[in-house]
């Protein structure tokens, strides 16, 4: 931010469109929005700001509508494009080890993920183990590791676990600190 700055105020001379350029190339191409900003703020037209993005964005500049309705909200003083809200939400389940990923799969829409789901999870989770890492199936050498949500401590599912022979890293009580991504794996 600090070049950004300290090439708007060099920017005013006659030699504009040589230090936007530099800035516009100095940006990642999320931070258009903020050489548009810039253009406006020195008066430069719409049309020269589009021309400015896309000689030094070529074909990742920003659209010649987009750049155009930003000028508009600028003009009607608004600085913030609106938020859309994604319709749908997806939920990943994802079990690794060292070695990588060993299982995954998505929840269905709307599903809960509660202890009899996670029960269901942790069959095809075993079932995974087995095929993909024989070794630490036949030799038991496997940990699962999980958070407290209540799917993950219920009877049901420590009754499963137990059966199975299945060890467990125990997670400590209300740690928002220790999310069992934070723990480093372990390499074989």
């Amino acid at each position: 931010m600090a070049a950004f700055a300290q090439l708007a105020v060099l920017g005013r001379g006659s030699h504009t469109c040589v230090y936007v350029i530099a800035i516009f190339t100095t940006c990642g191409s999320t931070e258009q929005r903020i050489c548009i900003t810039f253009c406006f703020k020195i008066g430069k037209p719409a049309t020269e700001t589009y021309q400015l993005l896309h000689q030094a964005y070529s074909e990742d500049a920003m659209g010649r509508t987009q750049v155009f309705d930003w000028f508009r909200r600028f003009e009607e003083g608004r600085k913030k494009g609106h938020r859309v809200r994604s319709k749908t939400k997806v939920m990943l389940l994802a079990f690794f080890d060292s070695e990588g990923i060993v299982h995954h799969e998505y929840a269905p829409d709307g599903q809960t993920i509660n202890k009899e789901f996670y029960l269901e999870v942790l069959r095809r989770l075993r079932e995974s183990v087995r095929r993909k890492r024989r070794e630490k199936w036949r030799d038991g050498d496997w940990i699962l590791h999980h958070d407290n949500a209540p799917a993950h401590t219920s009877h049901l599912v420590q009754r499963c676990l137990a059966k199975h022979g299945t060890a467990q890293l125990q997670q400590p009580p209300y740690s928002p600190d220790l999310t069992p991504c934070d723990f480093p794996i372990p390499k074989a």
